[in-house]
C-alpha cells in the first residue's frame, strides 16, 4: 500500500472517528498541507502513531470547546484537572477509533499514550503535516494535525 493511500486512510479514519465520538454534527474542511511549525495556544492532545505509518495526531482547540464536547458526552461541564484528563481521553477515543478503521483497510496502526498540552506550545520537527479544520455545531472548532514521519 502506498504512503498516499495510507495517509488517505488515516485522514478518512480520523473523520470517521470524529463523527463516531462527538455527539454533535460536525463539518470537516478539506485538509491542507503545511511544513511550518504549528502553534497551539490553549489546550491539545498529542498521540503518536506507530506501525505501517509513523507520525503523530494532534487535536488542538480551546478549553471551552473540549468542555462542551465533554458536556455533550457526559452531561456535565468539565474544568480544571477533569478537563485536562478528558482531553487526553478524548484523544484516546479518536485515535482508538482511527486504529479500528485503519485495520478494516488492512493498515496496521497502534497508538502511544496521550500527551496533553496546556498553554502555548510550538510544535516542529516534521517535514510536512496535514491540517484538518473541524467545526462542531454550536460547540466550537478543532484543528487536527496529522504529522507523518518519512523513512528518508
Amino acid at each position: 500500500m502506498s504512503t498516499s493511500i495510507q495517509i488517505q486512510a488515516v485522514l478518512n479514519g480520523t473523520i470517521n472517528a470524529l463523527k463516531s465520538v462527538i455527539p454533535y454534527d460536525i463539518q470537516v474542511s478539506p485538509p491542507t498541507i503545511t511544513s511550518d511549525p504549528y502553534e497551539q495556544n490553549e489546550i491539545g492532545v498529542l498521540i503518536g502513531m506507530v506501525g505501517d505509518l509513523k507520525g503523530r495526531i494532534i487535536i488542538d482547540s480551546t478549553p471551552d470547546t473540549f468542555s462542551a464536547i465533554g458536556a455533550g458526552m457526559y452531561g456535565m461541564t468539565l474544568e480544571g484537572a477533569m478537563l485536562e484528563s478528558f482531553t487526553g481521553e478524548f484523544g484516546n477515543m479518536i485515535a482508538g477509533n482511527l486504529c479500528t478503521f485503519a485495520a478494516e483497510k488492512e493498515l496496521d496502526l497502534d497508538i502511544t499514550p496521550p500527551t496533553v498540552m496546556v498553554g502555548h506550545t510550538k510544535l516542529y520537527g516534521f517535514q510536512h503535516a496535514f491540517k484538518l479544520p473541524v467545526t462542531i455545531d454550536n460547540t466550537g472548532k478543532l484543528i487536527i494535525l496529522l504529522t507523518i514521519d518519512t523513512n528518508e
